[in-house]
């Protein structure tokens, strides 16, 4: 099994308005596996309390590079500067396309209904999708989409 020093990207991963508790803490688990920052958009479906979150991320979680911001305004103040890329079923780019960098936020929105249609449109030129080959399926489980996309970066890195 490879460890933490083969690898150095810094990778942040953007949760906006999660909804759905173990999802969250199967991504903080994730998050910390890969070495990954968690930004958290509030406001949340759940409590970061949740017996839910806590038995996702098991007893990794209080390791988890935590950061909570009390809404998307707030977020994309404190990071104007940041390199970002969008996930979306909307997406007309495909996942593997996205430029990596140190330090790229990775951003997701809530599993009901995505980003919403404000942010995908201010940043569609950094909208990216994860394809899906069944008209039956909308979109992949959110905690499933993350990991696609972080192991990716991963897998690319330095490249």
């Amino acid at each position: 099994m490879c460890q933490e020093s083969d690898f150095n990207m810094a990778i942040n991963i953007v949760l906006i308005e999660p909804e759905i508790p173990n999802n969250t803490g199967n991504i903080g688990r994730l998050c910390l596996a890969a070495g990954a920052k968690l930004h958290l958009v509030k406001p949340f479906g759940f409590e970061l309390s949740d017996k839910r979150v806590k038995r996702a991320g098991l007893d990794y979680w209080k390791h988890v590079d935590l950061h909570i911001y009390e809404n998307t305004d707030s977020f994309f103040e404190q990071h104007k500067n940041e390199h970002m890329v969008f996930l979306s079923s909307h997406g007309k780019k495909i996942y593997t396309e996205i430029e990596m960098k140190d330090d790229i936020f990775i951003v997701f929105g809530k599993e009901s209904i995505g980003l919403g249609d404000d942010i995908r449109e201010k940043y569609k030129e950094h909208l990216f999708c994860i394809p899906i080959f069944s008209s039956y399926v909308r979109s992949l489980n959110l905690a499933n989409a993350v990991s696609v996309v972080v192991y990716s970066c991963i897998r690319n890195q330095g490249n």
